[in-house]
This record gives structure tokens, C-alpha cells and sequence, in this order.
């Protein structure tokens, strides 16, 4: 297993929400962990010593890339969030933004909410559930793409209170 085949193999599983994943081959033992943070730690065991040099490169380059993408994801966010409210995903699903296919969207970007308005649909194991607001504003973003999988926790859209 090559470079690059371990970085992609880093991003998929950063991208795949899984919390640790497990690879062993012949010659190779290799151990991906996401925390809570969104870094990713690596660990890489040669089980034969033929290449003892390639280890610690290989180790030490794919983290640094990751970590630096969700420290550039983090201001962005943080920024954004000042003066508004975001709306998080209470689980984990499909999100769609109408209620069927032949249906308008729940909600637009502008639209007014108020407490109780159903603001999308996330499908859990064949099970539609309306995630209705909190919160009383303006749609001032919506951050997730229809029919994409959201996670637990996962900002959907940024209101303004006022």
C-alpha cells in the first residue's frame, strides 16, 4: 500500500463519519481513529522489516493535511455563528428539504420561522422524521445539500433572531 492509497484512504474515513477503522494486510497493519475534534490519528505498524524508513513518513504525512482542513472548517463556522443561531441535525439520516418528491421545500433561504415550523425531513431507517424549529427568524443560510447524509449533531441552517 502506497502514500497515496493510505491519504485517500484517511480522508474517506474523515468523511465517513466512522470513528476508527481497522486494515491489515500481509505487510502492513494500519489503524485510523476520528475523535471528537474531527483530527484523525493514524497509526502504522511494518509487520515485516523490509522498509523500517517508510514508516514514520507515511505516519506523519497524512495526519497533518486532515487536521489542517478541519482547523480552516473551524473559523469559518465560528465566524458565521456570532450574531446567529444554527440549527443542528438531532440525528443521523438523509436530509431532505421537501416533504416529497413532488412537493415544494419545506423552507427557503429568507423565509421567516417561527417555533414549531418544520424545517426539513431526515430519513433514519426508513423512518421520515420532521425536524421542526426551536427558534423564532430569518433562514439566513441553509447548510446541507437535499438528499445528503447528515450526522448527529450536524449544523442544517443558520437563522437570525432578529
Amino acid at each position: 500500500m502506497d502514500l497515496k492509497e493510505i491519504q485517500n484512504l484517511i480522508k474517506f474515513v474523515a468523511k465517513s463519519g466512522a470513528s476508527e477503522v481497522k486494515l491489515e494486510m500481509e505487510d502492513v497493519k494500519i489503524t485510523i481513529r476520528t475523535g471528537s475534534e474531527d483530527k484523525e490519528t493514524t497509526i502504522i505498524q511494518q509487520l515485516s522489516s523490509a522498509a523500517p524508513v517508510a514508516q514514520a513518513p507515511i505516519a506523519a504525512m497524512p495526519v497533518a493535511p486532515i487536521a489542517t482542513e478541519s482547523e480552516v472548517a473551524s473559523p469559518v463556522a465560528s465566524a458565521e455563528d456570532s450574531n446567529h443561531i444554527t440549527i443542528k441535525s438531532p440525528i443521523i439520516g438523509t436530509f431532505y428539504r421537501r416533504p416529497s418528491p413532488d412537493k415544494s421545500n419545506f423552507i427557503e433561504v429568507g423565509d421567516t420561522i417561527s417555533e414549531g415550523t418544520v424545517l426539513c425531513v431526515v430519513e433514519a431507517m426508513k423512518l421520515f422524521n420532521e425536524i421542526e424549529s426551536e427558534v423564532s427568524g430569518t433562514i439566513v443560510k441553509i447548510l446541507v445539500d437535499d438528499s445528503s447524509p447528515v450526522e448527529f449533531d450536524q449544523p442544517l441552517f443558520i437563522v437570525d433572531p432578529s
